[in-house]
């Protein structure tokens, strides 16, 4: 087990927030025997937003940190899949997470007091130096990199903390995050703002649809609907940024008039009553929440989590974000404190990883916005987007289950347990390149931006990823994932195929 910090702190790392996002990247990096401060301005459990997991958090990487049995354990609402009133279909669709080749694959609806609770606690178990309650004002910085952080505890007792890395995952309202230098980008495409509660006794679906979050469109925008227990539902209207004003006025008046204006929500909570007291008592907005960052790195720091970037909440990738963004991050320390990979190399690796992630869901949510079309389209985009082999139906399912990056898939164990199955398989590889290949003829010509120092251009994302594409298929130093998932490597040298000597003459 890992050493206890002392007030007189010098750590490997430095990680400020300890929610999905803080707890993966301290516990991969602790489990690798790295020396992990975590300071969390909270006290667990704490309410938060983003009820919806997928399966690549609750089966990959839950996998990985060793709490998958735990979070299938804890009675959190099964989630097969989804139910949309949405597109040019009258008529209400579904879809499920499970494939031909994974039957039982599906993720859980979970209440985030619980859930982030067994992260943190699991993060304290593998040698994590777990602080709540504390604050974090400032970081320590000289003109080479960031030093370390000054943080307040509960007390109100100040102190420093130097760190060769620190991990901002303190959420979207970081006060930190700026230290990597860039800006902060809105995405004009999703500028819509939530107002959201929560109902007890909100009708489900039949089995095996039970556990499916509904999400319904309406005249001024769409609704969530999380079957979080039998009895407690989290219903939200996403409605234009426009109508921030309206909201803000009268926040319950607001949420119960855009409930009267779809037939299917009001249905649903014709015998609920919404609750009134407690965490869950309040109505609540959400707004600007849809950006990403200019940049996620600089020496010393990097952001992941909703502190670099969120997208969009129909597709429920919020916490899948956050906890790969960590994952890719703890790569990085993993590999630079094991003396594997230099740490430009490293971080521009994770950078880059990570904002393909985030612009390949962009343009996915993009398309399905388009609600001019039906579900055949939307499977169709799926398609197209990952390059894949299988049907338009499973490419949708594969997409929204978050298994866009392609990694592996954990149905289990620990990071000593064997590799797993790849989500794509070599034929289907072979078509994500021909299919990359294709797009950078047809969108770049010649020279092509090199992928490591790659900008946000305003709200332009459509371009952004196709030239990250490019350079994805491009790059000759692109790193390549260890069997055990938690170190960056050199790829494998191309097998040198040799042929019959010319014959001479």
């Amino acid at each position: 087990m890992n050493q206890p910090v002392s007030e007189s702190t010098d750590v490997d790392v430095v990680v400020v927030g300890g929610g999905p996002a803080g707890s993966t990247v301290a516990s991969f990096v602790a489990m690798q025997g790295g020396r992990v401060l975590l300071l969390e301005k909270e006290s667990f459990p704490r309410y938060q937003i983003g009820e919806s997991l997928l399966p690549s958090t609750t089966e990959w990487i839950c996998g990985l940190l060793g709490v998958a049995d735990e979070v299938e354990a804890a009675g959190f609402q099964t989630k097969t899949g989804g139910t949309f009133l949405w597109g040019a279909s009258p008529d209400p669709w579904s879809f499920t997470f499970a494939t031909d080749t994974h039957r039982g694959r599906h993720a859980f609806q979970v209440e985030r007091m619980k859930f982030d609770k067994i992260l943190l606690d699991n993060a304290r178990r593998v040698g994590v130096e777990v602080r709540e309650q504390c604050g974090v004002r400032d970081v320590i910085s000289d003109e080479e990199r960031i030093r370390g952080v000054r943080y307040t505890d509960a007390d109100g007792v100040e102190h420093t903390v130097t760190a060769k890395f620190v991990v901002d995952a303190s959420g979207n309202t970081s006060r930190i995050r700026k230290h990597v230098g860039g800006t902060r980008e809105l995405a004009e495409y999703f500028r819509n703002i939530a107002v959201f509660g929560y109902f007890e006794g909100g009708k489900r679906m039949a089995p095996p649809r039970k556990g499916n979050i509904t999400c319904a469109a309406f005249g001024g925008g769409w609704f969530w609907y999380i079957p979080l227990t039998d009895e407690l539902t989290s219903v939200g209207a996403v409605v234009p940024a426009e109508m921030a004003d309206k909201i803000q006025n009268d926040r319950e008046a607001t949420l119960k008039q855009f409930i009267s204006e779809s037939p299917m929500i009001s249905d649903f909570l014709s015998d609920a009553r919404r609750v009134t007291e407690g965490p869950y008592g309040e109505v609540r907005v959400r707004k600007d929440y849809s950006y990403s960052n200019t940049r996620f790195w600089r020496p010393g720091m990097t952001l992941v989590g909703d502190a670099a970037c969120f997208v969009d909440p129909l597709f429920s990738t919020g916490v899948y974000l956050a906890t790969y963004s960590g994952l890719l991050a703890a790569r990085s320390i993993n590999s630079v404190l094991s003396g594997r990979v230099d740490e430009q190399r490293a971080f521009a690796e994770s950078e880059f990883r990570h904002r393909r992630e985030y612009n390949l869901y962009y343009e996915f949510l993009q398309a399905v916005y388009d609600t001019h079309q039906d579900e055949t389209s939307y499977f169709w985009t799926a398609k197209k987007l990952t390059g894949s082999t299988v049907s338009e139906a499973d490419s949708f399912s594969y997409l929204t289950a978050g298994l866009g990056a392609g990694e592996y898939t954990s149905l289990g164990g620990g990071p000593d347990a064997a590799p797993r199955k790849r989500v794509r398989g070599p034929d289907e590889d072979a078509a994500m390149r021909a299919f990359w290949e294709g797009r950078t003829a047809e969108f770049t010509s010649g020279n092509h931006p090199d992928a490591n120092h790659l900008q946000l251009d305003g709200d332009n994302h459509q371009r952004l990823l196709r030239t990250i594409e490019a350079g994805w298929r491009t790059r000759p130093d692109r790193l390549t994932v260890s069997a055990d998932s938690m170190y960056w490597q050199e790829p494998e040298p191309e097998p040198v195929v040799s042929g019959p000597a010319p014959e001479a003459g």
